[in-house]
């Protein structure tokens, strides 16, 4: 990396925080105006430090996305106003409005998928690690997904699986302390996520989430070994904002701990950074700032205004090509009706 690729990259890495965390702002929002598809917005406020990872990867690869994915997919190219769309439920959103918040996809960017399971998008790292080492494409698969997700099976069979096959696959888990409104430490015998992975043959690691350059450091090590065929698993411990969905206010969590937790704010933190480095100034960084809100105020009223899908596209992309459109419901009771005895 030249010198001045070395310098701005910390610059360029503020500004993708910075869209997420005012993308974020702006969905909630849009929950709050009604004008969210469905009642469930889990945001990624206080996780931006995953653009970490995301910067790592390079054009080509892949990953799947899980409840908080919003920012991850911004990271990997994404058009905040096609997002925004999909969440919104509009017709110009990434999945025409049928997928939501948490079942975004784009192939063209790499997306394989968010899913709302717990732990559901893991495996399908494995499978596209598996098709990239066959064809020596040299691509990489991240799987993105909480701490929730440290307690179900599918990841432990796909770390494993991973590390027999040499697959060039990561695993991120987005350690956020809660998984819904349980602390981490009250679902988990033993912290260190890490060790977990280690145990099937995988390389871990661990990066505090308030600490993007950290969280870059290791993921570009991560990213480089997977390549070659040795698989690995980056442990971001970051704080979650905000409860668990954009409804919940989090009883569960005293103020002290809140406002300890939101002081690991990794966009303070970056900004501190830049400028003790001299990499920029108050002026530049509130340029950004100023750069982001506008983008994303822009994409906010433009989906407001968007038209939500048309009733005849209710079915389509839903079953295979050729599938004949199954019959409104109408009109099989006026056919039952038509035969009925008089």
């Amino acid at each position: 990396m030249t010198e001045a690729r070395s310098n701005i990259a910390p610059v360029l890495r503020y500004a993708a925080m910075r869209r997420i965390r005012s993308f974020e702002e702006r969905v909630g929002e849009l929950f709050l105006r009604g004008q969210s598809a469905g009642s469930m917005l889990h945001l990624s406020i206080g996780e931006e430090a995953v653009v970490g990872m995301t910067d790592a990867m390079a054009p080509g690869d892949t990953f799947t996305t899980h409840h908080r994915g919003h920012g991850v997919f911004l990271a990997r190219g994404a058009d905040p106003a096609r997002m925004m769309a999909e969440i919104a439920g509009k017709e110009s959103g990434y999945c025409r409005g049928k997928g939501g918040s948490m079942h975004i996809a784009d192939r063209a960017l790499g997306h394989l998928g968010a899913n709302a399971i717990v732990g559901g998008g893991i495996p399908h790292v494995v499978g596209a690690g598996l098709t990239y080492r066959n064809r020596r494409s040299g691509q990489i698969s991240v799987a993105f997904f909480g701490d929730g997700a440290m307690s179900q099976g599918i990841l432990y069979e796909s770390m494993n699986m991973a590390a027999l096959w040499h697959l060039p696959v990561i695993f991120c888990c987005i350690n956020n302390q809660y998984g819904m409104g349980t602390r981490v430490d009250r679902s988990a015998g033993k912290l260190g996520f890490g060790g977990r992975a280690e145990a099937f043959g995988l390389i871990a690691a661990h990066a505090e989430g308030q600490e993007v350059e950290a969280v870059h450091h290791a993921a570009r090590d991560l990213v480089a070994a997977a390549r070659d065929g040795r698989p690995g698993f980056l442990e971001i411990d970051a704080y979650r904002f905000y409860g668990h969905a954009r409804m919940d206010k989090s009883p569960y969590r005293s103020p002290e701990e809140e406002a300890e937790g939101r002081a690991r704010d990794p966009l303070t933190t970056a900004r501190a950074r830049l400028a003790a480095e001299g990499l920029a100034d108050a002026a530049d960084l509130d340029r950004i700032d100023a750069a982001a809100a506008v983008e994303m105020d822009a994409a906010l009223e433009a989906d407001v205004a968007a038209a939500p899908p048309g009733l005849p596209t209710m079915f389509q992309d839903v079953y295979a090509p050729g599938t004949p459109a199954p019959r409104p419901q109408a009109d099989r009771l006026r056919a039952v009706l038509s035969e009925a005895p008089r």
